[in-house]
């Protein structure tokens, strides 16, 4: 199976958590940006500063490459209108996709109205624009009730309000890859939470992000369902090795 057309190829990290210096980053971005466009990738995913260097690069090379970013990052609970501004920067900027952190933790304490309001803007700001939402709901961070409970109310918010005939635009994605865990858990998709959304998610698609390291692993998902793949070893996947870390 050819992955390449499933797979966003990822770096988030910051400098604080990588260990590299400014320029550094800014030079493996360039080189994650790069890596895409030569293997032909879905989409190059990465931090908001990096979007308009991204596309850029892509357009200079005259690639189909997309552009993604992250919304609310890693922890989801900035508020919806500082979301939706830092979403429309990284539109002006000119990216494709939007991968929001849903407030996961608003769901959790039962203000549903909250995270419906945040949903329902944030994939209006996305679709009006011809783009692309996501919105990551931490799997990790949930129970499997939880996370069917979320994944519906995803569903249901869009359809209601952004229509079916725009449903596959907003994707319902599972991890940021950021999220701590205990005792060694994993914190990215699993064959199980995985399950979990697509029976609930309707004509949303979803994406798989975090934990999915070898090309095994990456078919598996794809034979579950899932439309898009978020790893920060796309070329390693794609070639059919196995990578390490955990995104």
């Amino acid at each position: 199976m050819d992955l390449k057309q499933y797979l966003d190829s990822t770096y988030l990290k910051t400098p604080a958590q990588s260990g590299l210096s400014e320029a550094e980053t800014e030079a493996k971005v360039k080189q994650i940006v790069q890596e895409a466009i030569d293997n032909g990738f879905y989409l190059v995913m990465i931090r908001p500063e990096f979007v308009k260097m991204a596309r850029q690069l892509i357009d200079q090379a005259g690639s189909p490459v997309k552009v993604g970013t992250v919304i609310g990052f890693p922890e989801g609970t900035l508020n919806f209108k500082l979301k939706l501004a830092e979403a429309q920067k990284a539109l002006n900027d000119g990216a494709d996709e939007l991968d929001y952190v849903v407030n996961y933790e608003a769901f959790k304490k039962g203000e549903a109205n909250y995270v419906k309001k945040e949903v329902f803007e944030g994939s209006l700001l996305a679709v009006k624009n011809g783009k692309v939402a996501k919105w990551i709901i931490e799997v990790a961070a949930l129970t499997p009730d939880e996370i069917a409970g979320l994944t519906v109310l995803i569903r249901d918010i869009v359809v209601q309000t952004i229509g079916l005939d725009k449903a596959s635009k907003v994707f319902v994605k599972s991890s940021t890859g950021f999220y701590q865990t205990r005792n060694e858990q994993p914190n990215g998709a699993t064959p199980e939470s995985i399950k979990i959304m697509l029976e609930n998610a309707g004509e949303l698609p979803v994406k798989a992000a975090g934990g999915v390291r070898n090309y095994d692993d990456a078919v598996k998902m794809i034979e579950l369902g899932v439309k898009r793949i978020g790893t920060s070893s796309a070329k390693t996947i794609a070639d059919g090795g196995k990578a390490q870390g955990t995104y």
